[in-house]
This record gives structure tokens, sequence and C-alpha cells, in this order.
């Protein structure tokens, strides 16, 4: 069973597939790395200075206790943090498609098989036929 497993485990598609797992992993934190840090900055100061993952309606504010402690923490609907995951989905898509598109130029084109001619009894067809005239 032990080596049935280490068979199952060892094959290519187990294998690509956990590559393919960490790399996503890895492209989904350099890009939320970029969105949260490069894009967005650069998107709220060309709107007014705002930032993004700030922005948000609150529900319930918080409440502070005469001691300075948090007594009821405050609820809130982070639409801001929802942009920027937006924008971040917007640009995994957008690599996504330019690593496929280049995947793609990368394969071998599919030659077209060539036209396949007459048959057999389609051939003795016509012989038969210039043989009446």
């Amino acid at each position: 069973m032990l080596k049935e497993f280490k068979n199952f485990i060892m094959t290519g598609n187990v294998v690509e597939f956990a590559v393919a797992v960490i790399m996503a992993g890895a492209v989904g934190a350099v890009v939320t790395g970029f969105v949260n840090d490069i894009v967005m900055p650069l998107v709220g100061q060309l709107s007014g200075g705002m930032d993004f993952a700030d922005m948000k309606y609150v529900l319930a504010p918080e409440v502070v206790a005469s001691e300075g402690v948090t007594a009821k923490v405050e609820v809130a609907v982070r639409y801001g943090a929802w942009i920027n995951t937006i924008v971040n989905l917007v640009i995994v898509g957008f690599v996504m498609f330019m690593v496929v598109k280049a995947y793609n130029k990368t394969k071998k084109p599919v030659e077209a098989a060539p036209p396949a001619g007459p048959t057999q009894e389609e051939l003795l067809t016509q012989i038969r036929d210039l043989l009446k005239k």
C-alpha cells in the first residue's frame, strides 16, 4: 500500500499540480502586495489623497470604556478593502491571461491532416463507370 501511494504521489500530474498550487500562492502574494502597496496608493493619490483600504461604512461605532479599553468593537462595512480585492482580481486575471497567451505561442501548431483521397470503393466505381463508356 505504501508503494502504491508513493507511485501515486510521484506521478507527473500530482507533482505538477503541487507546483502549480505553490506558485499560485506565491504569485497571489506578489500581486496582493503590488495592488496594496503600489497601485492603490497611486489610485488614491490621483483621486484626492484617499486610502481605499480605510474606506468603510460604520454600522455601529466603537465604544471605549473610561480606562481607554475598547468595550465594544466597531462594526463596519469595509468597502475600500473590497475595492482593493476587485483590483487584485483584475490584475491576477490579466497576468494569467498573459501567461496562457505566452504558453499558447510556445506550443507547436497542429498541422491539418492532408485531405483524404477517395476510398477504394469510390475508385473502383469510377473505373467501372469509365469502362462502361
